[in-house]
């Protein structure tokens, strides 16, 4: 698996066109220059690979806009060592951001071609990353409390399961809404049943399912 100084070239850019969309937290863009996104797609689509849009993978699933994957790790407010669960591994590239930033990731996929095609990838490169195959609304209550936890599907509503796994001070980031957008919703535990709710724009994502997918 290779970085081409062409690749490193194109992620420069693509951090300064994400900086001019207002992204201000510089660990997050280190972190997006330092990953190669276009390791986590089809070696066909290089060309595709920094431009900021979403591309499908398989499964009927997307690789992330970088823009988004930047707006939903700032919002984390990410600190080296912090405990992260991600619900939704897909193509593996945002648990290679939330590594990056040094936090210790866990991360689940539904979809089981998914959830190895990404441990490969992510392996090769490097990250110590903790994989599950199995259902996000779940979560993972054995390795928790968490630092943070990052949903990167549309859930109709913040899942009951999911903020009950999160430290004191923890934060949830989740698009909430029906099939065609969703609201990026950010939920912190104030107290042991005490939650504060605050919204951050507009976002479309496929949509958060229960159960597993053990075919292609």
């Amino acid at each position: 698996m290779t970085d081409s100084f062409e690749a490193k070239g194109k992620r420069k850019r693509l951090v300064a066109e994400l900086r001019q969309k207002g992204i201000k937290d510089e660990e997050v863009l280190r972190a997006i220059d330092a990953v190669p996104r276009h390791l986590f797609m089809d070696p066909a689509f290089l060309n595709h690979a920094y431009v900021d849009k979403a591309f499908p993978i398989s499964s009927g699933q997307t690789i992330s806009q970088p823009y988004t994957v930047a707006v939903q790790t700032s919002l984390l407010k990410i600190k080296k060592r912090d405990k992260i669960l991600e619900v939704g591994t897909g193509s593996g590239y945002q648990a290679a951001v939330l590594a990056e930033m040094g936090a210790k990731v866990y991360t689940i996929e539904r979809y089981r071609d998914l959830f190895l095609r990404a441990q490969k990838t992510l392996v090769s490169l490097g990250y110590e990353i903790d994989f599950f195959y199995g259902d996000g609304y779940a979560g993972k209550p054995q390795y928790g409390p968490f630092d943070g936890i990052i949903v990167t599907a549309a859930a109709p509503e913040v899942p009951l399961e999911l903020i009950q796994q999160l430290k004191i001070g923890g934060r949830l980031v989740i698009p909430v809404g029906g099939s065609l957008s969703q609201v990026m919703t950010v939920v912190e535990r104030k107290g042991h049943e005490s939650f504060e709710y605050s919204d951050h724009g507009d976002f479309v994502f496929v949509p958060m399912l229960k159960g597993t997918i053990n075919g292609k």
